[in-house]
This record gives structure tokens, C-alpha cells and sequence, in this order.
């Protein structure tokens, strides 16, 4: 007997009515949910969220105005019909990182690709905060997931950046170009960052600009409580610095202590992995100095 059979066999009749009858009501109030007038009659009229998460969004190349139309490519044509199914006449928000976000409808489908039809303006274009992200490239899923999360705190810029310890030989920008977009995608913003190409540690030190603040993540920081090692920072340009698995070297960080647009920063008591490292260091970074408290 499968564990299925096993499991409805154990059940009774009333039960199984019972959970059809919860998924039914479920399913119902989050269709009303969804209605403004629906949300008065169930004794809720608080603010809607600020950006439709409900909704499906594309990056796309093209320039957008309303009454613009354009022709998505293969991929794009593929992913709207194949996996989103959207048919003729579908509604779908698109941004270009220029622009801001528009809502567009399915126009033409043809064999290999499909027109889309802008018709009004969703959002205007917002650019967020002027913070860099430099960093050592980390191997396959953990890279993926360090820009991915990059991306939704908002940086400008993702820079990588080559060092003694870095373990990753080379990096794939067009896979972190396509982590980047999808980021942007399903949070709803509408910058997505410039791609740099990797530059050795020497070199970007070299060529820093001194008006940008470098924060560095430093296990050695002679300042222990991260808030207040950035409490003495204005807003301006920025840009957060974190380094491989089993830190910068000896000679790396006295490089770096000896510029004087380097803030050190600690991440607290604990060694951190370098994806996590970077989550909180950018999250302290936004809250204090970024775009959070606007």
C-alpha cells in the first residue's frame, strides 16, 4: 500500500471535508484579499503595498514611453509564452533601468518572438542609493546568491574584485549579469547594476577615487561595535569591501589601512562566510547611511 492510500485509509470522510472546505475558504479570502473593495467589506482598509508584487515583471533593453512598442528576443518570447502563458492582450510590468516601470499588454506573437505594447507608466524611474559592492568572487551557488542579494539591498555597482586568497579563478559575468536581472525582476526594483570586470586588489587600490568612502570588512578593526564606525560617515558616495574565504592577508590589509578613505568596519565577535558577510555588511551600511531611513 503507497503511503497516499496508507495515510487516506486512516482519514475519515468528515476530515477530508473538512481540509477541502479550510483550502476552499483560503483560496477565497486571498481572491478577496487581492480586491480593494473586497479588503473594506472585511473590516480592512490600511495602505496597499507600495509596488505591485503581484504582477509579473521583465527587464528589457528597449526604451519605454507610452503608445512604444518592441519586440522582445527568443529567450524573452519563450519565458512569456511557455512559462508565464501570457496570452494576447496580457498585461505584464517591464523596466529598462532607465525609464521606470510600465505596464505593457501581449501585442503580437509570432513564430520565434512577440510584441509587447506599452501603455502607462507604473512608476517613475528611482535609482537608490550610490553604494558599490567590491568583493572576491566566491565559487557557483554562492556567487549566485552574494549578487542576488547585492542586488535587492540596492547597490549601484558590483565590482570583483581579484586577491591573494580569492579561490575563484574566473568569473562568468554573464552569469552574474542574469542573476542581477532576475533579482531586480522579483523585487521589484528598478535599477539593475553595472557588471565590472574583476580587477586585481593592487590595482583597484591604485585607481580608487578618494571622494568615495571605502568601507572595509576587517575581523581587526580596532573599532568593535559596527554603528558606531559609521556613525561619523555622511551620505555620499560609498562602497562596502569584502573579502575571500579566510580573509585578505597581512599585506592586503595594511594596503588598505593606510588609505585614508578606508573605514574599517567589524561584523561583530563571530567570523562570518564571505556571502553572509556581505548581506550584513551592506545591511549596515543601508540602514545607516543608505536609503532606509528616507
Amino acid at each position: 500500500m503507497f503511503i497516499r492510500d496508507l495515510v487516506l485509509s486512516r482519514t475519515s470522510k468528515s476530515s477530508l471535508a473538512n481540509l477541502e472546505g479550510q483550502r476552499w475558504k483560503s483560496n477565497r479570502l486571498h481572491k478577496l484579499w487581492r480586491s480593494p473593495c473586497q479588503r473594506r467589506r472585511l473590516g480592512y482598509d490600511g495602505p496597499m503595498a507600495i509596488h505591485d508584487l503581484t504582477s509579473q515583471r521583465l527587464f528589457v533593453a528597449a526604451g519605454l514611453s507610452q503608445g512604444a512598442s518592441f519586440a522582445l528576443d527568443e529567450d524573452q518570447s519563450h519565458y512569456l509564452i511557455n512559462v508565464l502563458r501570457v496570452k494576447i492582450g496580457g498585461a505584464i510590468l517591464v523596466f529598462n533601468g532607465r525609464d521606470g516601470e510600465w505596464r505593457a499588454r501581449l501585442s503580437d506573437v509570432k513564430k520565434r518572438n512577440v510584441s509587447l505594447a506599452v501603455d502607462s507608466q507604473i512608476r517613475p524611474q528611482a535609482n537608490g542609493p550610490d553604494i558599490d559592492f567590491v568583493f572576491a568572487p566566491l565559487k557557483h551557488a554562492r556567487l549566485d546568491y552574494m549578487v542576488q542579494k547585492a542586488v535587492e539591498m540596492g547597490v549601484a555597482r558590483l565590482q570583483p574584485v581579484m586577491t591573494r586568497r580569492t579561490v575563484a579563478e574566473r568569473v562568468n559575468l554573464t552569469r552574474m549579469r542574469a542573476n542581477a536581472i532576475e533579482a531586480a525582476e522579483q523585487c521589484g526594483i528598478l535599477r539593475v547594476p553595472e557588471i565590472c570586470e574583476p580587477k586585481p586588489l593592487l590595482k583597484l587600490i591604485e585607481e580608487w577615487p578618494s571622494s568615495r568612502r571605502l568601507i572595509f570588512c576587517d575581523e581587526g578593526a580596532p573599532q568593535k561595535n559596527p554603528i558606531e564606525a559609521l556613525s561619523g560617515l555622511k551620505a555620499g558616495p560609498l562602497a562596502v569591501l569584502v573579502g575571500p574565504e579566510g580573509g585578505f592577508d597581512e599585506v592586503e590589509r595594511q594596503l588598505l589601512s593606510a588609505r585614508d578613505y578606508v573605514i574599517r568596519l567589524s561584523l561583530g565577535p563571530r567570523i562570518l562566510r564571505a556571502d553572509t558577510a556581505g548581506v550584513a555588511a551592506l545591511t549596515l551600511v543601508n540602514a545607516t547611511l543608505g536609503d532606509w531611513f528616507s
